[in-house]
């Protein structure tokens, strides 16, 4: 064991464990078990590893135009740096985190994230320079790992970092679902079923139609997602504590969120109001709000087919692939996970949404503190979406199968098919047909039969696809039948 302390007293922390004081008590002071997020750590290397960068670049100015200065500037030599950089990189490989302790739900505005990193740096950094652990002489966790730096700067910058990073998979994803539902639409173009309003038969339609509304819905996703680095690109970083860069040169205020841009080829840029960027949370209320509607669509579609797919109708329109038994005591019953796994995530992100809406305006003077609940909520929508398209593309789109016949079969039976026959021979005749149908449980040309309402070989073409699916009708239309 070794001890460290701060103005607190001492803590006992294990000699070759890279965290310090800080991560043992806020580990200890917020006793729950909500994860910190793997890409935001990451992403807080390269925001450290910027930082370096930085004062490197410093360094090298200050040789060229002031080096009698550098006696004069709290800067860590290049043999620090360099195992600071080294450092830096391993985290945004993802190397460490088992030593970054502190839970995701947290109190302090994120301090508590920024100190357990800087003590992995610091630990990392003595390590490779030959100390031990803890030997903060050397290479001090706040001296040196936090140079130039605020917590209120690094660590929303981090998160902006791993946001773009999981929107970017997002985007992938979500033109893959699109595509697959594209396909399906193509191939059933044709393929003739009842559209039903208010879960009631109402007119014929198409499986194609349907698939249809279901792409439009994913491209405006697509879209709306697209547009989420536009929105949250702004970062403070350089700004310190409250963004109005004090104690930070200007040299690193000017030069750190370009260095940060050239690691991570993501499409950051410094904020012109570096205050309004530290204090104000709305860019992730309206960037959530899109992936809400996200949400709602995948939410909606699932549900269209986990009805059409069910067993509570006379006959099944579709099949969904089975993944796994859906009893324990029912042998063969086998559940529609797939659709109950997008509901229960998809409301999973509604909850989310209303908690950055409310933390965000939680915000209080020159610093919302409840910005690391922000962030794991915001990440864990992005994963959850991920997620989500992907068990929708790949274990449901993929293996669903469209009964046509029965589905076609389906219509022709339902009285809502003689609405179709409404501009020829007019709404009463229609009802009539349709009460017929229902009362005898005949199929359209049947009950036609029995009727002698309409020339069956004009009832014949009426009922064909590209008349049903036609998209309105003209007086040629009419004259042609008559």
């Amino acid at each position: 064991m070794r001890t460290e302390k701060d103005i607190l007293g001492e803590v006992s922390i294990p000699a070759d464990a890279l965290y310090g004081v800080h991560a043992v008590r806020a580990r200890d002071n917020f006793d729950n078990q909500v994860k910190f997020p793997l890409e935001w750590f990451r992403a807080c290397g390269n925001v450290k590893l910027a930082c370096y960068r930085t004062v490197r670049k410093l360094l090298k100015a200050l040789d060229k135009e002031h080096p009698e200065m550098k006696a004069h500037l709290r800067i860590p030599d290049e043999q620090t740096l360099g195992a600071m950089e080294a450092a830096a990189t391993a985290i945004a490989s993802g190397d460490y985190f088992e030593y970054f302790i502190v839970p995701g739900t947290q109190g302090g505005a994120g301090t508590s994230i920024n100190l357990n990193v800087n003590e992995i740096i610091a630990n990392a950094a003595l390590l490779a320079l030959g100390k031990k652990p803890g030997d903060y002489k050397y290479v001090d966790p706040i001296e040196w790992a936090n140079i130039y730096q605020s917590t209120n700067d690094v660590i929303p910058t981090a998160l902006t970092l791993a946001s773009m990073q999981l929107l970017t998979e997002l985007e992938v994803v979500i033109s893959r679902t699109r595509l697959k539902v594209e396909e399906l639409e193509t191939r059933h173009h044709n393929t003739l079923r009842i559209g039903y309003t208010q879960m009631q038969e109402a007119v014929p339609t198409t499986f194609g139609q349907l698939f249809s509304t279901y792409s439009e819905a994913l491209s405006r996703d697509l879209w709306r997602v697209s547009k989420g680095f536009e929105r949250i690109k702004l970062v403070n970083l350089g700004g310190g504590a409250i963004g109005t860069g004090i104690a930070i040169p200007q040299f690193f205020i000017m030069e750190v969120v370009p260095a940060l841009k050239r690691i991570t080829s993501l499409p950051v840029t410094q904020s012109e109001n570096l205050a309004d960027a530290t204090s104000n949370m709305d860019k992730w209320v309206e960037v959530h709000a899109t992936l809400k509607a996200h949400a709602v669509n995948l939410e909606k579609i699932v549900t269209d087919l986990r009805l059409l797919a069910s067993g509570t109708g006379y006959s099944k329109e579709i099949e969904l692939p089975t993944q796994q038994v859906g009893s324990s005591i029912m042998p063969g019953k086998v559940n529609p996970v797939i659709p109950e796994y997008v509901i229960s995530s998809a409301h999973r992100i509604y909850a989310n949404d209303q908690k950055i809406a409310t933390l965000s305006s939680k915000g209080c003077l020159e610093l919302n503190a409840y910005l690391p609940e922000i962030g794991v909520a915001m990440l864990e929508s992005l994963r959850l979406l991920i997620s989500m398209n992907r068990a929708f593309e790949n274990k449901m789109l993929s293996g669903i199968r469209v009964y046509e016949e029965a589905a076609r079969r389906k219509l022709f039976n339902s009285p809502a098919v003689a609405t179709a026959l409404s501009p020829l021979i007019g709404y009463n005749q229609a009802a009539e047909l349709a009460k017929q149908m229902k009362k005898e449980e005949q199929n359209i040309f049947e009950a036609n039969d029995t009727l002698g309402i309409i020339e069956p070989k004009k009832l014949k073409t009426l009922m064909e696809p590209g008349n049903l699916l036609k998209k309105g009708f003209t007086v040629s239309d009419i004259k042609e039948l008559l």
